[in-house]
């Protein structure tokens, strides 16, 4: 009982003593934190990832137009913007001779940036497209193929050709 003013304790009393509840709290507070700054770093990544592949659609869109409308760039460095994904993404292409001795191949560099400004980049590719005067439509070569994409000579009429179609090596015996 209590005797003197002191209080005596039961060896059986459970619970915590408040330094352990405060010990517990600091390390819940520790990796609470540390798990919002990893979810906040995953956010900021998938942001910009989301804006670096589409600056890469634009620059490759850009060099696709190019090569559709049969266009022949010419030489240095042209601006211009582009419109996806409900934002406006400005672009520079530059132009340059490659090593081909015809002068049929150019060097397209397309650098996309966020900004007007054209201060941060976001993408860039290299592509490489050649003179549309003077590449002609491929000819229709299949006119003398047969089915199977084997060379038709006349004596032959199309279907699987296994090579033993000579006489004296078929089963047939």
């Amino acid at each position: 009982m209590n005797t003197h003013g002191k209080i005596r304790m039961n060896k059986q009393t459970k619970g915590f003593t408040l330094i352990e509840v405060m010990v517990a709290l600091a390390i819940i507070a520790i990796a609470l934190s540390s798990l919002i700054k990893a979810s906040g770093s995953h956010t900021n990544s998938a942001a910009y990832l989301k804006s670096k592949t589409l600056a890469h659609y634009v620059a490759m869109n850009e060099v696709a137009e190019l090569q559709t409308k049969r266009q022949w760039p010419s030489l240095g460095t042209k601006e211009g913007s582009a419109e996806m994904a409900n934002m406006e993404w400005f672009w520079t292409r530059e132009v340059e001779k490659t090593g081909d001795q015809t002068g049929n191949i150019r060097s397209l560099k397309f650098t996309v940036y966020m900004d007007e400004d054209r201060s941060r980049s976001v993408a860039q590719i290299l592509a490489f497209i050649s003179n549309p005067a003077n590449s002609q439509p491929a000819a229709n070569n299949n006119a003398n193929r047969n089915n199977n994409g084997n060379q038709n000579n006349g004596n032959q009429t199309g279907g699987n050709q296994t090579g033993n179609n000579r006489p004296g090596t078929g089963t047939g015996r």
